[in-house]
């Protein structure tokens, strides 16, 4: 994979998608995760100097402020690739369900059969047709009802008994496009971070940025007297659906389900009025604060969707550190993080972490931005 930077010239146009790549070699795309989560490396970025510093992650409490306030993401991905063939011709296909474990609220249809309406990712897209029906097991199926672009569709979701434990036997952990390969038996545990909540399964894919924490450096926080405080963004496809517009204000970024519970939302915003800065852990955790906080105003406990689209120009209020992962070009994420720390410093920032060997995306290296 390479990415074409653009001549240096005259200021370059904010609003141009072209305007956020890099040159990336295809090598340094990680395939695997690193053996320990808290060796991975660091590259922590100071907004106030433009200074660079070259760790590891376990370097994390002691580069963040004694009083500060993390925040984590604590859902948990679960195995939402499922493969299955089509009823009246075995032909194969591919399903990638979308929509939150907790909004599959199961209606009775008949006997032990349950059904409820879902969203997903179908492939091959040209060969599924509407009214058509596809079995992932003899316990699992989906039958289509809409198809969209891109390969969306819609339907009624068939499981008889328990959804979860059906999933759970027969998906396969949803590994991102640009690692290539299957998922393996390793996956199950590495694409997970180790504070993921069970009881909060439901993702298509993992909040990144907490896969480099592990037990030690969270008891190290602690020791520090460092708040961490849990919320769920439930991903989806908002968060990799790819910027197609040239001009970045014309996309449109989906929705997400998120919570946020009372105590945590109290523990947020005492650390907001005491002047106590507050890390959000990853994308996902900036898009549910900022996003909770443009939809009431505040932020209070909540259970709902947002749909905030970061891009240059947008004002934080909520967030004031970020640990987060490096991302694609011309991605909604790296929008994000050029909104948070500038776009010429976030470039000049990833060319240095290129020319230094860092790994690349969801099992890459990480990034502290103070």
């Amino acid at each position: 994979m390479k990415h074409v930077t653009r001549k240096r010239g005259r200021p370059a146009d904010p609003f141009d998608l072209e305007n956020y790549t890099y040159e990336l070699p295809e090598k340094q795309i990680a395939q695997y995760p690193i053996d320990r989560r808290s060796v991975s490396r660091l590259l922590a970025l100071n907004r106030a100097d433009d200074s660079l510093l070259h760790g590891t992650f376990g370097d994390i409490p002691e580069l963040l402020p004694e009083n500060s306030v993390v925040v984590i993401n604590t859902s948990t991905v679960f195995p939402a690739r499922l493969l299955g063939r089509k009823a009246e011709s075995s032909g194969r296909v591919e399903f990638l369900l979308l929509t939150p474990l907790p909004l599959i609220r199961g209606e009775k249809d008949r006997g032990e059969w349950w059904w409820s309406r879902v969203e997903g990712l179908i492939k091959p897209a040209k060969k599924v047709k509407v009214g058509q029906q596809i079995w992932f097991c003899d316990r699992l199926g989906l039958s289509v009802d809409r198809k969209d672009l891109f390969g969306r569709v819609s339907g009624r979701l068939l499981w008889k008994n328990e959804l979860l434990p059906i999933i759970e036997e027969v998906g396969l952990i949803p590994l991102p496009p640009y690692i290539k390969r299957e998922s393996e038996a390793r996956d199950w545990e590495r694409y997970q971070t180790v504070y993921a909540d069970k009881q909060q399964a439901g993702s298509m894919a993992a909040a990144t940025a907490g896969l480099h924490f592990d037990q030690e450096v969270l008891d190290k926080l602690l020791e520090k007297g460092i708040d961490i405080v849990p919320l769920n963004l439930y991903v989806g496809y908002g968060t990799f659906n790819p910027v197609r517009c040239a001009d970045i204000r014309e996309h449109e970024l989906h929705a997400e389900y998120v919570r946020i519970d009372a105590s945590s939302a109290r523990k947020i915003n005492e650390a907001k009025k005491r002047g106590r800065p507050v890390v959000a852990v990853g994308t996902t955790t900036v898009r549910t604060l900022e996003g909770v906080r443009e939809k009431l105003g505040r932020i209070a406990e909540y259970m709902g969707w947002v749909d905030v689209y970061i891009y240059p120009g947008f004002r934080f209020k909520v967030v004031d550190h970020l640990i987060t992962n490096f991302h694609l070009p011309r991605s909604s994420l790296l929008l994000m993080i050029a909104a948070f720390a500038g776009r010429e410093r976030i470039l000049k920032a990833y060319e240095s972490a290129v020319e230094e060997g860092y790994r690349f995306f969801s099992y890459g290296d990480a990034m502290l931005i103070i």
